[in-house]
C-alpha cells in the first residue's frame, strides 16, 4: 500500500484556514446575540408589535411579520460576512470550485426550504404558546422529534437531490459497490445501495456518509472520494459510517438530540416568564418575545455545545474502533484518514479547547494514531 504522508504546508495552510472560520463563526454568535439583546433593551419588539397590530388583527400575521422584520435584518447585516466565510474563503484556500451564480442558486434554495419550515415551526411555538401557555414545550418538544424522524427518512429521496445529484455507483465501479456491499452485509447493516453525489462541482474535499432510515438508507460516496481513494481505504470509511448503523447512533442522537431541545424549551418557558416582566414586554405569547426566546435558546445551545461535541466524539470513536474491527485493515484505515486531512485541509492536531469547543469528532491525529496501533497491534500478534 502507498505510504500517504501528512502534507506539512497542507497542515499549515489548514491551521491557518480553520483558525480564521473560528472567529467567523465567534464574531456571526456574538453579532446575532447583540443584535436580540438590542431588541429587549431599546424596546423595538414592543414598538414592531404594536405597529404590526394596527395592520392586523391576526396574531399568526403578526408574528409572520415580526418575524420576516426581526430576522431580515439580521440576515442583511451577516450577509457579508456569510459570502466571505461560505464563498470567499474556501475559494482563497482552494476547497471551493463552486461559481459564484452556483452559490447564490444554493442560498436561494436554503432559503426556499428553511424559510417555510421555519417560518412553520414559529407559528406553531406562538400558536401553543397561546393556547397552553404551561406546557407549551413539552408539545413542541414532542412534535420535533416526529419531525426529525420523518425528515431523516424525507431526506434522501426529497432534500438532498435538490443539491446535488445522486446516481447509482456504475459498472466500472463494480468490485468497490460489491465490497460496500458485502461489507453491509457483514455488518448487519440494511442499505438499499451505492450512491454518488458530485461534489466535485462544489469542492475538491471528499466525504462519505450512510443516510436515511429503513427503506431509505443508502451510502452514498462523494465522487472526490471515489476517484483519489484506494478501495480498500474506502471500505475502512464505509465501515466507520456503518458503525453509526450498527450502534444505532442515528435513532438514538435523535431522542438525545430531542431531548436536549426538550430541556432547553423548558428553560425557555421559565426565561419568557421573567424576561417579560423585566424587559417590559406584553407577554411570552406575544410576537415581540422572539428576540427573548432567540436570546435564551441562543445561551442554551452554546452551554450544552461542549457537552454536545463531547459526546459526539465518543460516538465518532466507538465508529473507528469499529472499521478497525471489522476490516482488521488499520494502515488502510490510517492512510485513508491522512488524505482526508490533506484533501479536505483539515488540521490534524488542533488545540485542546478548540477540540472540546467546536469538534465533533476527535482530532485526526488521534484516529490516525489509533489506526496506526492497532495495526502494529496486528503485526505483532502474527
Amino acid at each position: 500500500m502507498e505510504n500517504i504522508q501528512l502534507d506539512p504546508e497542507r497542515q499549515k495552510k489548514a491551521r491557518q484556514y480553520g483558525r480564521i472560520r473560528r472567529r467567523l463563526s465567534i464574531f456571526g454568535m456574538a453579532l446575532s446575540g447583540v443584535y436580540a439583546l438590542a431588541w429587549l433593551v431599546f424596546g423595538w419588539g414592543s414598538s414592531l408589535q404594536q405597529a404590526l397590530q394596527s395592520i392586523s388583527t391576526s396574531s399568526a400575521v403578526v408574528v409572520a411579520l415580526f418575524a420576516a422584520v426581526f430576522g431580515g435584518i439580521i440576515s442583511l447585516l451577516s450577509l457579508p460576512m456569510d459570502f466571505y466565510t461560505d464563498f470567499v474563503l474556501p475559494h482563497r484556500y482552494g476547497q471551493s470550485v463552486q461559481s459564484l451564480k452556483d452559490w447564490l442558486l444554493d442560498q436561494l434554495k436554503d432559503l426556499a426550504i428553511g424559510l417555510p419550515l421555519g417560518l412553520g415551526l414559529l407559528e406553531i411555538v406562538y400558536a401553543l404558546l397561546r393556547w397552553q401557555a404551561d406546557s407549551w414545550w413539552l408539545r413542541v418538544g414532542g412534535g420535533m422529534i416526529l419531525f426529525s424522524v420523518l425528515l431523516a427518512n424525507l431526506a434522501p429521496v426529497l432534500l438532498m437531490p435538490i443539491f446535488n445529484k445522486f446516481v447509482p455507483l456504475g459498472d466500472e465501479h463494480a468490485d468497490l459497490v460489491e465490497r460496500l456491499m458485502n461489507l453491509a452485509k457483514r455488518t448487519g447493516a440494511r442499505v438499499k445501495g451505492v450512491y454518488k453525489i458530485d461534489l466535485s462541482r462544489r469542492t475538491p474535499s471528499a466525504n462519505a456518509f450512510v443516510t436515511g432510515l429503513g427503506s431509505t438508507r443508502r451510502i452514498v460516496l462523494g465522487d472526490t472520494l471515489v476517484s483519489e481513494f484506494t478501495i480498500d481505504e474506502i471500505e475502512t470509511v464505509m465501515a466507520h459510517e456503518l458503525g453509526h448503523q450498527v450502534h444505532n447512533d442515528i435513532p438514538i442522537g435523535i431522542v438525545l438530540e430531542s431531548l436536549t431541545t426538550l430541556v432547553g424549551l423548558f428553560l425557555a418557558s421559565l426565561g419568557l416568564r421573567w424576561g417579560t416582566s423585566v424587559f417590559g414586554l406584553s407577554g411570552p405569547a406575544e410576537a415581540s418575545s422572539l428576540p427573548l426566546l432567540v436570546v435564551l435558546m441562543g445561551i442554551y445551545s452554546l452551554v450544552t455545545m461542549p457537552l454536545s461535541n463531547a459526546y459526539s466524539r465518543w460516538r465518532e470513536k466507538r465508529a473507528d474502533e469499529f472499521s478497525l474491527q471489522v476490516t482488521h485493515n488499520g494502515p488502510a484505515f490510517a492512510s485513508a484518514l491522512t488524505r482526508l486531512a490533506n484533501q479536505n485541509l483539515a488540521d490534524v492536531d488542533p488545540e485542546p479547547w478548540v477540540e472540546v469547543m467546536f469538534y465533533s469528532h476527535p482530532a485526526l491525529q488521534k484516529r490516525i494514531d489509533m489506526a496506526q496501533n492497532a495495526a502494529g497491534k496486528k503485526a505483532s500478534e502474527n
